[in-house]
C-alpha cells in the first residue's frame, strides 16, 4: 500500500510540475529549473517534460532555445541545476552514458553508450586522467600506481649515467626494439620510434636515437616483410611522426631486444634497496 501511495505521489508531483511550466514560445526546448538531465519540450505552446539518458544532461547553451541536445554530463555546465536521476550502472559504466576510467588499469578507459562499454587504451607511457578526461603522462595522473608508470621502469640515480646530458637520458626498452624510455629529472616516460625505425642504443650511457632496423644489431627483422619504403612515404607515417606516439604495426607482436647490458632495468620492489 505504501509503495502505491509513493508512486501516486510521484505521478501527481510530476503532473503538477508539468502543468506549472508555461511555454515562453510556441516551440522550443527549455532547461528544467532544478534538474540538469530534464528539460521542457514545447510544441504548439504545450509543455512536455523530457529526461535525457542516464549519464547525459540537457545542454541549455542555445540562447534561442531551438536545440534539443543531451550531452555527456562532463560537457554540460549545469549551474544551479544540480539534481540528477539516480545512476544506472552496467559493467565498466557508472551510468548508461559517459566516459569512465578503468578500475584497475590506469591507461584504460571506457566509453559507455546506452550501457554498452567500448574499451580504449592510452598510448604507451600515458594514463587516463579522470578530471581532465584525456590521456596524460602517467606520472602526472595521481590515480596511477607507481608500478604502472612506464611499465615499472626506474630511472638511474642522479650521476649514475656518465653519458647523460644533465638530468636527461634515453634508455632502450627491454622487450620492444621500437620503444625506449626518456628520463627527465628522475621521471621515466615511454616513447616509440616512428614506423620504419627502431631505437639504437648510443655509444655512451643514456644516449640513443631512432635508426633504420638494418643498422641496429638484433632488430634487423623487426618489421618482417613490411615494405618500409612505402610506409615511410605514406601520409599516415607523417602524421604519426608529428605526434611522437608509439603505435603497433599491423598488430605485430613486439620483438625482444637483444641483451646488451644497456637495456632498461626494472624498478625495485617496495621495501628493497
Amino acid at each position: 500500500m505504501r509503495a502505491y501511495v509513493t508512486l501516486a505521489a510521484i505521478l501527481i508531483a510530476g503532473t503538477s510540475a508539468q502543468e506549472s511550466f508555461k511555454c515562453p514560445d510556441d516551440y522550443g526546448f527549455y532547461p528544467h529549473h532544478l534538474s540538469c538531465d530534464k528539460y521542457w519540450k514545447c510544441d504548439n505552446s504545450v509543455a512536455e517534460l523530457k529526461t535525457c539518458g542516464n549519464g547525459l544532461a540537457f545542454d541549455a547553451s542555445d540562447s534561442k532555445f531551438l536545440t534539443e541536445n543531451c550531452d555527456y554530463l562532463h560537457n554540460v555546465d549545469c549551474g544551479e541545476r544540480t539534481q540528477l536521476e539516480p545512476p544506472i550502472g552496467t559493467p565498466h559504466c557508472a551510468r548508461l552514458y559517459g566516459i569512465f576510467a578503468d578500475e584497475k588499469k590506469c591507461d584504460t578507459f571506457w566509453n559507455c553508450w546506452n550501457g554498452e562499454a567500448s574499451r580504449y587504451q592510452c598510448s604507451p607511457g600515458l594514463a587516463y586522467d579522470r578530471e581532465a578526461r584525456v590521456c596524460m603522462w602517467a606520472d602526472q595522473v595521481p590515480e596511477c600506481k607507481v608500478e604502472e608508470v612506464a611499465n615499472g621502469f626506474a630511472c638511474p640515480a642522479a650521476g649514475e649515467v656518465s653519458g647523460a646530458s644533465g638530468s636527461f637520458s634515453r634508455h632502450a626498452h627491454p622487450d620492444d626494439c621500437r620503444k625506449y624510455y626518456i628520463c627527465l629529472e628522475g621521471i621515466a616516460r615511454e616513447y616509440g620510434c616512428p614506423i620504419g625505425t627502431v631505437f639504437k642504443i648510443g655509444d655512451s650511457d643514456g644516449s640513443g636515437a631512432c635508426e633504420d632496423p638494418e643498422d641496429v644489431p638484433g632488430c634487423e627483422d623487426y618489421y618482417g616483410d613490411l615494405d618500409l619504403k612505402s610506409i615511410r612515404k605514406s601520409e599516415l607515417l607523417a602524421g604519426i611522426q608529428s605526434s611522437g606516439e608509439s603505435r603497433n604495426v599491423a598488430n605485430k607482436p613486439s620483438k625482444p631486444r637483444p641483451s646488451s647490458g644497456q637495456t632498461a632495468r626494472p624498478a625495485q620492489p617496495q621495501g628493497q634497496e
